[in-house]
């Protein structure tokens, strides 16, 4: 195992590297009923709840023991939430004239298109175009976007919005059209915002006295603590939809609709699931590899974040076909970085549990929002120390980086921060090289980049 995942070489062990896998699984696990329930639309969509369950389970357990074993990269992979949202709004929004099926037809042809721009090296060649200020940016970005994903499961922020005008009060912000989106804390009267807190405070104490484990003791400890509180639904075991035993028969497996797609003007649909892929995947692949510490050799780094990345590729058209929404990296590997992870076998872990999950759906729906919420804000503190590498003494290069480490979490968008990165670096490190303020290095796919973005917001719009 140690020649196979080279883990001296990693500078770690079975046990932390087991450990690691066990936090990553636990840090998202929520995906496993949250997926569901988004992807069915509670009942709208016609997809049914158990076989997208199923689905969930086995791309991402499939998918994650992929990259350990072909990769020995430290990346979990699960359908991603936002993308999974956009499939299900799709499908209600059209009134009826798009289906689940023409839906995962969509995501099945991205993939596709990732495959092709893998294969070609077009997707690779984001790691030498992008500079290094941007890089350390979408990692700190994505250290602010686990934060808010932590703080808003949580509870702990809360977003008000008046629709009146004259309701709004005085010395509040509001939009042209009056209405007021201001975030704002939790009440203490929600028992699960106080067991976030008590999460919280339980791993960071933990993480002070560098107890080797600490996110994942503080979730157990935070678990058990809510199970005495109330915070623990224990009436998810027994119930008919999540079986101790999976039904396979249920999986709605290769259900695509390719005539039907033909009539339905789906490639707006496909490119947005194309773009927004591309953006959260890169960010997630060199976020997470620079947090491991895999960037130190850029050139070996690439060579793996390539293979990641065609794995990623795969996994999008491997999802379709067994019955979910897109498949992606997810920005909770952090969590088993943060606990050690540095090789495949962090991941390979991660995988195994997602498949046995599928025996234990129930205990796993045990789990309660608090226990992971207080495990991503901490993570989110440990994904911000990239901040430190950034130079915003210079414009060309701090401007850039802090719209797209601002605009992730404020927009709850990924792709939305590395947008606005790109053109702004290719527009401000122009306007420096022109002026002669400066030898900013702009690679060509850069502008590439740059111009597909623009048309991509003015002709689609945004997502989130």
């Amino acid at each position: 195992m140690d020649r196979f995942f080279k883990l001296k070489e990693h500078g770690t062990t079975v046990r932390t590297e087991i450990m690691a896998g066990i936090t990553t699984f636990m840090a998202m696990a929520y995906i496993l009923s949250v997926n569901p329930n988004v992807l069915s639309g509670f009942g709208q969509t016609g997809m049914d709840w158990y076989a997208v369950f199923l689905a969930t389970a086995l791309a991402a357990g499939i998918f994650t023991a992929a990259m350990g074993l072909f990769v020995n990269f430290p990346v979990a992979l699960a359908p991603g939430m936002g993308l999974n949202a956009y499939f299900a709004t799709v499908i209600l929004a059209s009134g009826g004239s798009i289906t689940w099926q023409m839906a995962l037809t969509a995501v099945f042809i991205s993939g596709i298109i990732f495959i092709i721009l893998t294969i070609t090296n077009v997707r690779q060649l984001l790691l030498v175009a992008v500079p290094n200020s941007l890089k350390h940016a979408i990692t700190v970005g994505i250290g602010l976007f686990i934060t808010i994903v932590g703080l808003k499961n949580s509870g702990l922020l809360t977003v008000a919005v008046e629709n009146s005008v004259t309701d709004i009060p005085k010395g509040q912000f509001t939009d042209v059209l009056g209405f007021e989106t201001v975030f704002h804390m939790g009440s203490l009267e929600n028992s699960t915002v106080v067991l976030t807190i008590v999460g919280l405070v339980l791993i960071s104490i933990l993480m002070v006295m560098r107890v080797k484990g600490a996110i994942l003791y503080g979730i157990l400890a935070t678990t058990v603590i809510g199970m005495f509180t109330g915070d623990v639904d224990f009436s998810s075991i027994g119930k008919s939809q999540a079986p101790w035993v999976p039904d396979f028969s249920a999986l709605q497996f290769f259900q695509f609709d390719f005539a039907g797609i033909v009539h339905a003007g789906i490639i707006s649909i496909i490119a947005t699931f194309t773009f927004v892929e591309l953006f959260d995947t890169f960010g997630t692949l060199v976020g997470t590899a620079n947090r491991a510490g895999l960037m130190k050799d850029e050139e070996a780094g690439r060579k793996r974040v390539g293979k990641a990345m065609m794995v990623d590729a795969i996994a999008v058209s491997g999802g379709a076909a067994l019955g979910t929404s897109t498949t992606t990296a997810f920005i909770e590997s952090a969590a088993g970085v943060a606990e050690g992870g540095r090789t495949g076998l962090t991941a390979v872990t991660t995988g195994v549990c997602f498949l046995l999950s599928l025996f234990l759906a129930p205990v796993v729906a045990l789990i309660p929002a608090a226990a992971t919420s207080a495990a991503l804000i901490v993570v989110g503190v440990l994904m911000t120390q990239s901040i430190k590498e950034i130079d915003f003494s210079d414009f060309v290069v701090a401007i850039p980086s802090f719209l797209t480490l601002a605009i992730m979490p404020f927009t709850y968008n990924i792709a939305n921060g590395i947008s606005f990165g790109i053109v702004t670096y290719v527009i401000l490190a122009s306007v420096a090289n022109a002026t002669g303020n400066g030898k900013y290095k702009v690679h060509w796919l850069m502008w590439v980049l740059a111009i597909l973005i623009i048309l991509r917001y003015a002709l689609v719009g945004s997502q989130g």
